[in-house]
């Protein structure tokens, strides 16, 4: 069970480090300064939410979100949060496009080129399916975190800074439920689709609690680290590359592909989300509805990474605090044999 446990948590852990995680763009935006505690409580809901999430999934066995949806917030608000999470998939699925572009750029690739070339790799992931997809996951969010942890503990070493926790101020605590918030339904898309593949509930305590420890340290490590070069980050699209300034050639390069794998696991995230939702009775090979929903996406992805990110994900995140509020209270809204 631990081994299919670890497989949801990597599935998790490649939901959330996308984009805007893993450049540092998305943590930069919520946390910053006196987020200690604001990063701690997050590590708490997130798992909770994790938990409540698939616990539901795997009682119901879905295979798609909307009737994870209606177990947690009815039928009235779920007609509202179909189409948020529709819009929300297809928006961030544009950012994760655009990341792609602007990560590719830093290897001369022109910026179009580089989102069709992104483009074409995501389909082909569907041609094997949802586990296509697992299995990727597996085996590049481990190399993925290792390679982000090493680079940020080197920075931080060599630049001779320590960690400071200075609980006396902690202003900022309040942008947990936010953070938290804005990838509550990336979450229900993507764990609502695998009802049917969990087996036990130990699999989803081992997944839960194993994803949000290992993101509640990776965002404190690195936003500790975006803090020493905060001076640069309105010079660099990405703030990942602020931090690797200063680390050899061939370093920027090795973390610009794992950035780049990152963007695309959460890009096909996304796309895997929207396909279940539309897919009917005439299943449609899931290859081809992939094409269809790129095509839609590409265009907007001239509006840039760090313009989308900057609008939509605070404005996603405080539209989501109702159903983040819903999935906390579930399991006080319900005995413990039916949670």
């Amino acid at each position: 069970m631990w081994k299919s446990g670890c497989k949801w948590m990597f599935l998790i852990m490649g939901t959330m480090i996308g984009a805007g995680y893993a450049s540092g763009r998305e943590l930069w935006q919520f946390f910053g300064e006196e987020s200690g505690l604001a990063i701690l409580l997050f590590t708490v809901i997130f798992a909770v939410c994790c938990d409540v999430i698939m616990s539901i999934s795997y009682r119901l066995k879905t295979e798609q979100f909307y009737p994870v949806l209606i177990e947690l917030i009815g039928k009235k608000w779920t007609i509202i949060y179909d189409i948020l999470i529709i819009v929300y998939l297809f928006t961030t699925t544009v950012i994760m496009i655009a990341g792609g572009g602007a990560t590719l750029e830093t290897f001369h690739v022109p910026y179009w080129i580089g989102i069709i070339s992104f483009s074409v790799f995501i389909v082909g992931v569907f041609v094997k399916g949802i586990k296509g997809m697992i299995s990727i996951n597996t085996y590049i969010i481990p190399i993925l975190i290792i390679g982000l942890i090493s680079v940020l503990f080197t920075f931080m070493f060599n630049n001779g800074n320590s960690w400071a926790l200075e609980w006396t101020a902690q202003a900022n605590w309040s942008a947990a439920f936010t953070f938290t918030a804005l990838n509550i339904l990336p979450l229900v898309a993507v764990l609502a689709t695998i009802g049917r593949e969990i087996k036990s509930r130990h699999e989803i305590h081992v997944a839960s609690i194993g994803s949000g420890v290992l993101l509640g340290a990776l965002s404190f490590i690195y936003n500790e680290s975006l803090m020493q070069v905060s001076e640069l980050l309105p010079l660099y699209e990405i703030p990942l590359f602020a931090i690797l300034k200063h680390f050899p050639y061939v370093m920027l390069i090795m973390m610009s592909i794992l950035l780049l794998i990152a963007i695309y696991t959460t890009a096909v995230s996304g796309i895997l989300g929207l396909i279940t939702r539309f897919q009917g009775k005439k299943k449609m090979p899931l290859w081809k509805m992939a094409i269809y929903l790129l095509i839609l996406m590409i265009p907007f992805a001239n509006i840039g990474f760090s313009t989308l990110i900057s609008i939509l994900y605070p404005l996603y995140g405080i539209l989501n605090l109702f159903l983040l509020t819903a999935i906390l209270m579930y399991p006080l809204r319900n005995s413990y044999k039916n949670y």
